[in-house]
């Protein structure tokens, strides 16, 4: 069992003033989650990005986004948690890049250009949805194509059948590794299988396939922790993990307890404990064959699972409760920002506070 602590670097700790937070806030705490007992800290993205969606649109995987502070300051971060047996853990996204990466500019200058097979391309407009609303093609009058976008129009999608873009991102990986890194949160991985033309978004050999050269061109035989977000059937997740194909892979069943069916995340109602408890079961008894679930109740995707369940008025108790039972079972304990001490959501007001671009997305489309 490994406890990571996920760092949300923007909303973190600011040494400068700037009202961002910072890579030597981080090295600040050091003390602190040494205290709490962490193994791991995961940092969600802090390269180099256009910052549409909060860093998970990169436009350069080698370079460390300023307003965080620099690749001497990660190195640093680096060497002083490894005095602390502490290890890092960089969020990677690796089935799309911002439409500022030099990769898509590359592409955008004509078909024959090596990058244009890099992303997804279509001459014509399907009927694909974004995740984050609206369409998922966006038109490039250059080429005179659409380019495939699953995310925000900023986010152009990965084309993994092309061998050098994959040879470009395990070597980008190892990069990394080399560097001292401890680990990898691997973001929508399950995306990198896709299969267009026979109009499967989410094609599972495809994607199996891709995860096992991964693993072998990266991680195999190396003490590295890997846990990819991915919406995939309980076995086939635990198949991973057994495997030690990843070392872990998020799972979202319940979290989606309280969600009212065809809504998600953005209109909940009251969890049941019978439905959490079958839930929870059903995981245990899944990795009793092998390998190791995570556990976790919030991240930054998700609404505090304080405020969500629970009576703020009995805050101390709630997040305890919350806690016991999940460092109580079998698996990787994440614990998000604040709490472990409680710390609650945001609650409602006015959208113009939002920076986030999925909420915004959503508003919008529900006020038309």
């Amino acid at each position: 069992m490994e406890i990571i602590y996920q760092i949300y670097p923007l909303s973190f700790l600011d040494t400068n003033n700037d009202g961002i937070g910072d890579i030597k806030g981080i090295i600040k705490k050091l003390d602190y989650f040494e205290e709490l007992g962490v193994n791991y800290l995961w940092l969600t993205p802090i390269f180099s990005s256009p910052m549409e969606d909060n860093g998970y649109d990169i436009s350069d995987y080698y370079n460390i986004n300023p307003i965080f502070g620099s690749l001497d300051d990660l190195k640093e971060l680096i060497k002083k948690a490894k005095k602390r047996k502490i290890k890092i853990i960089l969020d990677l996204v690796l089935n799309h890049t911002s439409t500022k990466h030099i990769w898509f500019k590359e592409a955008c200058k004509g078909v024959d250009n090596k990058y244009h097979d890099y992303y997804i391309w279509s001459e014509e407009k399907t009927d694909i949805t974004s995740i984050f609303s609206g369409s998922a093609w966006e038109y490039v009058e250059s080429v005179g194509k659409y380019y495939l976008h699953m995310f925000s129009v900023g986010q152009a999608d990965l084309n993994w059948k092309n061998k050098h873009l994959r040879e470009e991102l395990y070597k980008m990986i190892n990069y990394y590794i080399n560097l001292g890194v401890g680990g990898f949160r691997l973001d929508v991985l399950d995306l990198i299988g896709k299969d267009l033309e026979n109009n499967n978004l989410y094609d599972r050999n495809v994607l199996k396939k891709y995860l096992l050269e991964l693993n072998n061109r990266c991680f195999k035989g190396k003490d590295i922790f890997t846990v990819a977000e991915m919406n995939l059937p309980l076995e086939k997740a635990q198949k991973l993990s057994e495997e030690n194909i990843l070392t872990t892979v998020f799972q979202f069943d319940h979290i989606a307890l309280d969600e009212v069916k065809g809504k998600g995340k953005w209109e909940l109602k009251s969890l049941k404990l019978d439905d959490l408890k079958e839930t929870l079961n059903k995981f245990q008894q899944a990795y009793s064959k092998g390998g190791m679930p995570s556990l976790f109740w919030s991240n930054h995707d998700q609404p505090r699972a304080l405020g969500r369940y629970l009576n703020l008025d009995y805050r101390y108790y709630g997040q305890t409760m919350l806690f016991m039972l999940m460092f109580l079972q079998k698996g990787h304990i994440f614990i998000y920002q604040g709490e472990e001490f409680g710390m609650s959501g945001l609650g409602y007001v006015d959208i113009s506070v939002y920076k986030d671009v999925e909420a915004i997305n959503y508003y919008n489309e529900a006020i038309k």
